[in-house]
């Protein structure tokens, strides 16, 4: 660990299922171009399973992997849960990072900026700090001041393969080995190709959805139009609006989203029906579905777009994607049969939702200045990734609406030494929904056996 950065270890206790817990504080560069500069706080859990390991000298035997959460943007939280669970009984001891701007690390929010960050300029200059490159050079200061020169795995979700990758370009020598989960980073400069690959399977899910709840055709046009009609204000202050709704989508690529959608839309076409207007629990479940946690966590949004950037602009990607198809279009469907559905958006982060969004108004004019930059720096290098020789084994989803099938197959093609579990049977959070089948697979294609 470098003589700039500093550890606060802070308590230890023992959770369920016999996990010891060791939670720490990690003063590091905001700026690693300007290591004595000003600091931000880094929080991370180091969890020990004490059933394989009986003392501390046989802790300290185990070998470790770090856990990249899915985002950008978002914590990791108390790891209680089945895919933690079956890491551990591998004989993993972990470290659990809240990234840089999230969760007990010094958390980036409207409110929460330093007071000398004033301007929209300001804002979108402080942000920049707070994507890959930088997420990763502060678990590289992590490892060393848990294992020194020694090798840990990587286990990455989502965004944490993302992560997995801009590792093994820059700080291989790192790595022992890595897992990852529908995280098979498209290997581009831009966003572009990645929402023109996403936007036709976004209309497949919702095929699937109107199909199965086909009366929820006209229940949708009827809340769009009502929306249209009224001011609905949602509890925390954001609005309700026709794009908001189309938003809910967001959730159509995870197990069991498209039923928890179908729920919300039903509820609210009742409310209107029975009360003339929405309920207040109602709203509030608005409020936490599909992209309803944006507003605790708005780097998610803010850096959505530019986690794809290496010299170009995002140029608001997305937005420009889904205008080549009429159907995300409620101003050409409202005009259109009632029997013609209104497309439900997906992993989309959309201007207007610098309005929808209470917490992310403030950042509106930062978002736009972030969208038109064009100096990302690199996030992977290719040369390096051709020539790894760190073994990646990767679970891949069929079916993925966040992470392209194709776009990840091309990425499998240029990393050296990965091979992957392909399935049909999962989407994009199948490490939670069977993380037994996913994590015994993943064990099973790193032993490199085969006939």
């Amino acid at each position: 660990m470098s003589k700039d950065c500093k550890v606060e270890e802070l308590e230890t206790y023992t959770i369920k299922e016999g996990l010891k817990v060791i939670e720490r504080f990690y003063s590091l560069p905001l700026d690693y171009g300007n290591p004595s500069g000003e600091k931000i706080t880094v929080f991370a859990r180091h969890i020990i399973p004490k059933g394989k390991a009986k003392t501390e000298e046989n802790e300290k035997k185990l070998p470790f992997f770090v856990y990249l959460q899915g985002g950008p943007g978002y914590e990791v939280g108390l790891p209680q849960n089945k895919y933690a669970d079956e890491l551990h009984e591998q004989g993993y001891q972990s470290v659990w990072v809240d990234q840089r701007g999230t969760g007990l690390s010094t958390v980036l929010l409207p409110d929460t900026l330093p007071t000398s960050i004033k301007t929209d300029e300001d804002i979108a200059n402080y942000l920049k700090h707070f994507r890959a490159d930088n997420i990763v050079r502060d678990c590289e200061e992590i490892r060393k001041s848990l294992i020194g020169e020694g090798k840990w795995t990587l286990v990455g979700q989502s965004f944490g393969g993302f992560l997995a990758m801009n590792y093994l370009s820059f700080f291989p020598n790192g790595v022992k080995e890595v897992f990852m989960t529908g995280g098979l980073a498209p290997l581009l400069d831009g966003p572009d190709l990645v929402y023109e690959a996403l936007a036709p399977k976004v209309i497949k899910r919702n095929e699937v959805y109107y199909k199965k709840y086909p009366r929820d055709i006209k229940r949708v046009r009827d809340l769009m139009h009502y929306l249209e009609s009224n001011d609905v204000t949602l509890p925390n202050g954001g609005k309700l609006t026709p794009s908001r709704v189309q938003h809910l989508g967001m959730d159509f690529g995870m197990h069991g989203g498209i039923d928890k959608i179908h729920q919300l839309i039903f509820r609210a076409h009742k409310d209107v029906e029975l009360f003339g207007k929405i309920s207040y629990k109602t709203l509030q479940n608005f409020e936490a579905s599909g992209g309803g946690v944006i507003d605790g966590n708005p780097l998610y949004a803010i850096l959505h777009e530019p986690i794809y950037c290496q010299g170009t602009s995002s140029n608001w990607s997305a937005a420009r994607a889904i205008q080549k198809y009429p159907q995300f279009s409620w101003a050409h469907v409202k005009r259109l049969s009632e029997t013609e559905p209104i497309c439900f958006t997906g992993e989309m982060i959309l201007p207007e939702m610098y309005d929808d969004y209470a917490n992310l108004r403030a950042w509106k004019g930062a978002a736009d200045i972030l969208a038109r930059d064009s100096s990302w720096g690199p996030l992977y290098d290719l040369e390096q990734l051709a020539k790894n020789e760190v073994n990646v084994n990767a679970a891949t989803y069929f079916n993925d609406m966040y992470v392209d099938f194709n776009l990840a197959q091309d990425t499998a093609s240029k990393i050296k030494n990965t091979e992957q579990y392909i399935t049909n049977q999962l989407v994009h959070d199948g490490i939670r929904e069977d993380a037994k089948d996913i994590v015994q697979k993943l064990m099973q294609i790193s032993k490199r056996e085969f006939d």
